[in-house]
């Protein structure tokens, strides 16, 4: 089978995978996939993601810390993602960002450890994973005045939101979502980013797109992403996984 499928953002760390992940990551290949990118959520997930690089060389990993994860130790912890985004599989700082969308979110920690990530991300000269999720403005503000290179994941915002991010010379990360009843805002956005600016991602073990909703999502099933990228962008399905495989190479610099 083609290899066309580069998964943009995956957590194979997750419990989700314990009982077979050995077995799933030696599968993804024969079922399509090329790469895929395991995106971190804290220091000692990136170390686990990195493990994983070195088993499978079709994997590449991003080291970085979740904001809904905030360190205990924010110097240490830092001082960590630091020493691991040396690593040769390392092709990102993610996944960071802001995320209101709890109560009892601690925003001024937040904003100092995005901001931190971000700084990093520019002495490494690598690109971020974004996760934004209720901070709209607040998170697009801070890229408008850092200006990373990257991609913000997960989108499912409007049009309007979607041409801010690509002012920014960012990419936009779009997962099963767009396949979901509601999804209407989400597809109207897909439809204004040029065919060169967008990726697709599972974030599974979460967001599996229909027909596999409720079900626990892999790699495999960015098909169906890319049916429904392909009905908005009158594409092929073929075609959304070449040119979005394509564009993961860019966006991550991996050949």
């Amino acid at each position: 089978m083609e290899r066309f499928i580069f998964d943009t953002h995956s957590h194979y760390t997750d419990p989700a995978f314990d009982a077979d992940r050995d077995a799933i990551l030696q599968a993804l290949p024969t079922g399509g996939v090329a790469h895929a990118m395991l995106a971190s959520v804290d220091a000692a997930d990136t170390e686990k993601n990195l493990a994983l690089t070195e088993q499978y060389d079709y994997l590449l990993a991003a080291a970085g810390t979740h904001p809904e994860n905030l360190p205990a130790n924010p110097v240490q912890e830092l001082e960590r993602i630091a020493a691991l985004s040396q690593h040769k599989n390392c092709y990102a700082i993610g996944e960071i960002g802001l995320d209101y969308h709890y109560e009892g979110y601690d925003k001024a920690a937040q904003i100092a450890l995005f901001q931190e990530q971000l700084t990093l991300a520019k002495e490494r000269n690598l690109p971020v994973i974004v996760h934004i999720r209720d901070a709209t403005a607040d998170a697009l503000q801070i890229l408008k005045d850092r200006k990373p290179k990257g991609v913000v994941h997960c989108f499912s915002g409007s049009a309007e939101t979607a041409e801010e991010i690509l002012k920014l010379g960012m990419y936009i990360g779009f997962t099963g979502i767009l396949t979901f009843k509601n999804a209407k805002k989400a597809l109207r956005a897909l439809a204004v980013i040029p065919n060169d600016r967008f990726v697709l991602e599972t974030d599974c073990p979460y967001m599996a797109p229909v027909p596999y909703r409720g079900k626990r999502c892999d790699s495999r099933m960015i098909v169906e992403t890319a049916r429904a990228a392909a009905a908005v962008k009158n594409l092929t399905v073929e075609q959304i996984l070449q040119k979005t495989l394509e564009n993961g190479k860019q966006l991550y610099a991996y050949s």
